[in-house]
């Protein structure tokens, strides 16, 4: 354990929103850094009184990032009925200074074994949670927030195939301009367009309350094996969209898709779209990375041309 990394006032300042809080002195004796995010510095501190967080720290106008994830989570922490096996870590606060901006969760100690099962039944049991927005189904959130590094737009929309056009393949696509490698998928993204109402015009799912970023990374155990999801960009979207992003990187058993399919069963046609909504997160894999996620949203897009044919 080592002594505070921050500055003395960012370190006061965290304190002083944890006193503000909770309604009790604070000093924050231990920071030992937590592995794992690539984008947030992450970690575990104990009080004077043995009192144990999990504080993410970034720079000062990274706050709408911290302040966008503490939504998804509190969102996600509201809706879990008590069937729920899932866990999802609990907001404390979040604030910032001239220089950093931080979230402050509960700290949770992370088990060995995952159950599986009851992970794929606990996100079942979330996805059939859905949104009434000015009385009416619609898809989205009630902010924007992030995926990856990316600004991930959530307006309001009654059409799923309209919001998944204009807020998540659009949104990619305008990126890959600004980055300078549109002209190289250029053709691709012309025929994908003519073919993805073949998709998803005659498809009308609810909209579920997502995970938004559900790879193996962003789901752990507690000591009880009790399943734990976090780092959340949540909306409300299509549920096919968590389960096909469980396959991008895998991570997920056989146990999990069963349990899921034996409380929530996925639709036959899911196949036929996973690969499309998969395609938005490869696309911003190279728009935040470049190489060769460039030739795989290139080919991706190639496979759902052939397949609408």
């Amino acid at each position: 354990m080592v002594k505070s990394v921050l500055d003395q006032t960012t370190n006061i300042d965290i304190e002083s929103s944890l006193r503000s809080i909770l309604g009790q002195d604070f000093l924050l004796c231990t920071w030992q850094p937590v592995a794992g995010g690539s984008i947030h510095q992450s970690y575990h501190v104990t009080s004077q009184c043995q009192q144990h967080f999990f504080i993410k720290i970034n720079q000062a106008k990274k706050k709408h990032t911290l302040d966008a994830e503490a939504v998804g989570l509190e969102e996600l922490k509201q809706q879990l009925t008590p069937d729920n096996p899932l866990r999802i870590p609990k907001v404390i606060t979040s604030g910032s200074n001239e220089t950093h901006a931080w979230l402050i969760l509960e700290h949770i100690t992370f088990g060995r074994n995952i159950s599986q099962a009851k992970l794929g039944e606990g996100l079942a049991v979330l996805h059939q949670h859905t949104a009434h927005h000015h009385t009416a189904l619609q898809f989205g959130f009630k902010t924007d927030n992030v995926i990856g590094e990316s600004l991930q737009t959530n307006t309001w929309t009654d059409n799923w195939l309209d919001f998944w056009t204009k807020q998540r393949l659009g949104t990619q696509f305008e990126l890959a301009k600004q980055h300078g490698f549109h002209h190289q998928i250029a053709n691709e993204v012309e025929q994908l367009w003519d073919v993805l109402p073949t998709y998803l015009q005659e498809h009308h799912p609810q909209p579920s309350l997502l995970h938004g970023d559900l790879w193996g990374g962003n789901a752990a155990a507690d000591t009880q094996g009790n399943p734990i999801i976090f780092d959340p960009a949540v909306y409300y979207g299509d549920r096919e969209c968590d389960l096909a992003m469980t396959e991008l990187v895998g991570g997920f058993s056989a146990d999990f898709y069963a349990a899921y399919n034996h409380v929530y069963p996925l639709h036959d046609a899911y196949e036929q779209r996973k690969n499309l909504y998969n395609l938005y997160h490869i696309l911003n894999h190279a728009n935040l990375f470049g190489g060769a996620y460039i030739g795989q949203s290139k080919s991706m897009m190639q496979q759902l041309i052939r397949e609408a044919a």
